[in-house]
């Protein structure tokens, strides 16, 4: 999504102050995979996940953990709560008729939001 990081990186130096304040994690597949084409991220902290869905996971729950100070479940329960949903999901997507793989986001973000409260 470079449009966005571009956006967002605009924002954070030339915008108003809560703007300033923004922080954001930056994944990719290769930690320096980006000197290739954009150095305009040099001097940045990327963060590798691999191409693996757990190794974001893991990225993104300890880099969320340090800059909110909350306490966030360990990345171990992340992973396992992610790997229950994605084998759920078939039969999610199956009871509203859709695809797995073309789920309209809308209606993804409700299966999650769903799936996540259903013992609430």
């Amino acid at each position: 999504m470079p449009l966005e990081l571009g956006l967002f990186l605009g924002a954070k130096r030339y915008g108003n102050t809560a703007q300033h304040d923004k922080r954001l994690l930056i994944l990719d597949i290769e930690r320096f995979r980006y000197q290739k084409f954009i150095s305009d991220l040099a001097g940045m902290d990327i963060h590798e996940h691999g191409g693996k869905a757990e190794a974001a996971i893991r990225e993104t729950r300890d880099w969320l953990a340090n800059v909110s100070r909350r306490q966030i479940p360990s990345g171990d329960k992340i992973v396992r709560l992610y790997e229950q949903f994605t084998a759920d999901l078939p039969a999610l997507a199956a009871a509203l008729e859709f695809a797995p793989a073309k789920i309209p986001y809308v209606d993804f973000e409700r299966i999650v939001v769903g799936w996540l409260t259903r013992d609430a």
